[in-house]
Order: C-alpha cells, then sequence, then structure tokens
C-alpha cells in the first residue's frame, strides 16, 4: 500500500480550508468594502453636520443589509461565484441597484431625501460597488494562488468500483479545480498502480488506516448505487473517522450534470439534471437589456436607417424591407425583418439558398450592406415585438432547421432562447455562408454553449466584440 506518512509529511502547512469558510470570509470581505466605503465618503465630503449623522448611519446599514441579503438569496456567496468574481458581475449589479433604489425609496417613502446629501448618495453607490467587485477580485486571485500552491486544497480519497473511480476523477478533472487534491484511489481490484494518472493506495478495506496516518479531509465512496447493503457497511466503518464521505453518483450521474433541485419539491431526494436556461431574476434582466438597448439603438439609427432604405429602393426596384419565416424560441415560427440586399423576386420560395461571396443575386448596395452587416438593422423591430433578442443564436431558415436537426445532434438546442441579432457563434469566427454539415455544427456548439452559460456581462461582452468586428466584414456575403 503506499506510504500514508509520506503522504502526511508532504502536506505539512497546508489550510485543509472549506467552501463555508471561504464564504464567510466573502461576507466580510463585502461588508468590510460597503460599511468602509460609507464611512470614508462621509469624512471625505465633510460637509454634513451632527444632527443627521445618526440618518447617514442608518442609510449605510439599511443598503449593507439588503445587498448583503441579496448577495445570499443570488447565490453569490457559493464557492463558485466566489473564484469566478467577473462571471457573476451581472448578480452584483442587480444586487446594488437593489440594495441603492430601495434605501431611495424609503427617503422618499419617509421623507427624508431633501436632508440626505445627493451627492453622498451618489459616491457612495459607486464607492462601494467599484471596491467590492475590486475586493472580490483580490480575494479570488488570492485564494486560488494559494490552493494551486497546495496552501488552500482538500485532499480527497476515491474508493469504490475501477470503472466507477475512473469515471469520477475523469469527471472531477474537466471542471480544473484546484482546491481539490487526490490524496489515492481505493478500488477492488488495486493490481494496477495507476488510475488516471493518480496512484492506486490499496483496496476499499485499507482506507481507515491510511486516513488515521494520513492527512485526508474527504472520501467519496464510488460503488454502484445497487450495491447498497455493501455502501451502508464501508459508510458504518468511515463514521469512525474525523472525515466528510459523500456517496459518487451512479454511472449515469457521470454522464449528467446532477443539481439539487428548486424548494418546490420539499427535500425529495431527486436531482436536477438541468434547467432553464435564464432562471429566476435572469428573465427580467435579459428583457430589460433587450428593450432599453433596441430602444436607445433605434433613436439613434432610425434617420440612417430610413436614409438606408431610401438608397435601396433607388438602388433597384422592390421593397426596401426583405421579410422571412424563421423558428425562433422553442421552435415557434416568426417574421425576421431585413433590409432587402438582393434582387427582388430572385429570392427561391421553396429552397433557402445561403448567400455566397460575389453571390450573383446581391445587389450594389447589398453588397455593402451584407459586408457591413447593416442589412440587420431591422431586427430592432423584432426585438421590440419580443420575437428575437439583441444576443442570442442567430436564427436560422425553417428548411434549413429541418435539413440540420436531422444530421446535428441536439440542434434544437439553440432554441432554448430568443434568437439573437449577434451571438457566441458569430464573434468567434462562426459568420456567413456554412458549406459543411461540420461548419454547421461547430456552429450549434457555440450557440448551445451561450444557452449553458447566459449572463448579463457575456452578453455586453459579444456586443462589444460585434461592434469590433462588423467593421472587418469578415465571413459576410
Amino acid at each position: 500500500m503506499l506510504d500514508a506518512r509520506q503522504f502526511a509529511e508532504s502536506q505539512k502547512g497546508r489550510v485543509p480550508i472549506s467552501a463555508s469558510v471561504i464564504s464567510g470570509i466573502a461576507a466580510y470581505i463585502d461588508s468590510v468594502a460597503i460599511l468602509g466605503s460609507g464611512a470614508v465618503v462621509y469624512l471625505w465630503l465633510d460637509r454634513f453636520g451632527t444632527e443627521t449623522f445618526s440618518l447617514y448611519i442608518a442609510s449605510v446599514c439599511a443598503i449593507w443589509l439588503t445587498i448583503v441579503m441579496i448577495f445570499q438569496f443570488s447565490d453569490l456567496y457559493r464557492f463558485e461565484a466566489i473564484v469566478r468574481p467577473v462571471a457573476n458581475i451581472d448578480s452584483m449589479i442587480v444586487a446594488f441597484l437593489t440594495g441603492f433604489f430601495f434605501m431611495l425609496a424609503a427617503a422618499f417613502a419617509f421623507k427624508f431625501s431633501g436632508t440626505m446629501s445627493r451627492l453622498w448618495f451618489g459616491t457612495f453607490a459607486i464607492t462601494s460597488f467599484s471596491v467590492t467587485v475590486i475586493a472580490r477580485l483580490v480575494m479570488a486571485f488570492v485564494v486560488v494562488r494559494l490552493a494551486r500552491r497546495g496552501v488552500f486544497s482538500r485532499n480527497v480519497i476515491i474508493a469504490g468500483t475501477r470503472e466507477h473511480v475512473e469515471r469520477l476523477v475523469r469527471r472531477m478533472e474537466r471542471s480544473r479545480q484546484s482546491f481539490v487534491r487526490f490524496a489515492a484511489l481505493f478500488v477492488d481490484d488495486s493490481s494496477e498502480p495507476l488510475i488516471a494518472g493518480y496512484p492506486v493506495a490499496g483496496s476499499v478495506g485499507d482506507i481507515p488506516f491510511y486516513v488515521r496516518s494520513a492527512s485526508v479531509d474527504d472520501v467519496v465512496i464510488a460503488l454502484p448505487w445497487s450495491e447498497e447493503q455493501r455502501i451502508l457497511e464501508l459508510i458504518d466503518r468511515l463514521r469512525e473517522l474525523p472525515v466528510n464521505v459523500y456517496l459518487g453518483s451512479d454511472l449515469i450521474g457521470l454522464r449528467l450534470d446532477f443539481n439539487k433541485p428548486p424548494d418546490h419539491f420539499s427535500g425529495a431526494p431527486i436531482h436536477s439534471v438541468f434547467g432553464h436556461p435564464m432562471p429566476g431574476w435572469a428573465v427580467a434582466i435579459k428583457s430589460i437589456e433587450d428593450y432599453v438597448l433596441a430602444t436607445l439603438v433605434l433613436a439613434v439609427l432610425a434617420i440612417p436607417m430610413a436614409l438606408i432604405a431610401f438608397i435601396i429602393k433607388l438602388d433597384s426596384p422592390g421593397p426596401a424591407l426583405f421579410k422571412q419565416d424563421r423558428l425562433g424560441f422553442n421552435n415557434k415560427k416568426f417574421s425576421i425583418y431585413k433590409f432587402r440586399s438582393m434582387r427582388d423576386g430572385e429570392v427561391p420560395e421553396k429552397v433557402t439558398v445561403q448567400a455566397t461571396k460575389d453571390d450573383p443575386r446581391v445587389t450594389r448596395v447589398g453588397r455593402i450592406l451584407r459586408r457591413s452587416s447593416l442589412d440587420e438593422l431591422p431586427q430592432l423591430l423584432n426585438v421590440l415585438n419580443g420575437t428575437m433578442s439583441l444576443v442570442g443564436p442567430r436564427p436560422h431558415a425553417v428548411d434549413h432547421n429541418e435539413h440540420y436537426s436531422k444530421q446535428i445532434r441536439g440542434y434544437f438546442g439553440r432554441h432554448r432562447v430568443k434568437p439573437g441579432i449577434t451571438g457566441w457563434a458569430q464573434v468567434n469566427g462562426l459568420r456567413g455562408q456554412t458549406e459543411t454539415p461540420e461548419k454547421m455544427a461547430e456552429r450549434v456548439r457555440y450557440d448551445v454553449y451561450y444557452t449553458e452559460n447566459w449572463s448579463l456581462f457575456l452578453d455586453l461582452r459579444i456586443l462589444l466584440q460585434t461592434f469590433l468586428i462588423v467593421f472587418t466584414g469578415k465571413n459576410a456575403h
């Protein structure tokens, strides 16, 4: 068996920090950032009398409590959210806006808005948010750095059948979690010294001796769930050891992503395989993003769009706008709007042919519009009528959907959200013509990634990248 004492010696200086400890530290840092910002801004402005001092103290505390509670309800104190602050910055923005708007509403309701300095309120809002974000970034950097150096880590043992252990190890490796270190593996058949590159320390029966000799935090049992009696016997033996014990999923669970079920199931022993791509407040945030930005852009571009329509009419006979049926959210059919870029009457009615480079059907003005993506601007109307979003998978022609859905597994997964004027696939070079099923499959892969990883930050990133890309005209015909 692997020398447990040698492993224990190598782990000196390690702090077996848990996710709950990290969460507590994060809550403390957030509190210091918010409360400290309120105090510093108050002292910095130095324009208030002592008679209003208690009002500012109460305001700062109310805002702090509101934001911290929203952070808790928004899962911003989960370990994953703490070590990945950038991916969760949209939730932080919503929490701060809610906290400060709540305070503003209270000020008007209790008629002390005239007493409170608007300069202090605005400066406090900007400062507290900025300091909190910076503190979170610094904390994430420090924690991840220490984890990679082995200071903050969890030593984990996995025990079970060789197949279950190997699949679980490879699954955990894909998450690239620096905080988990495999101390050793224990399997029924310990004849082979390695599994997925990690040492096999012995058989399942050797675990108690190893744990008593080495520095181990967690033990994960990876046995088939059909072996109920054996699992219960092993758990009874592990109860005597100072470790956390977890039951790994059966083989089907190692192929799927299980999550905690929502509270309306009342603690039933079930797992969530996947959920709605935009749960809870995400739908409201996405709608606000779409309607506000689309209205602003349309107001700015209304005159240029009218001018484009006029030029199209001058260049070739036919309507300025082109309308075509597409499949959108939940496979529902809708009409998409574009500036007409082809000669009127040359687009087939039954079979949609993708535009190619130097396509003879494209007009002179249409070529410029397509190269600059200006032909997509009328889709702002689709955003305002609720059939499209600013960002999302690009909608394909109906016959293309029918064709590719038979060739690409999970093709319609891209329809779990509203289609977009621009998308994750487009900013990653997958614009324009898709000549082969392989190219379409790659585009679908990016689209599905977007549906499963949506965030306000990701949308803003895509919009920014789109503005940079449209000037190059890459892949646009």
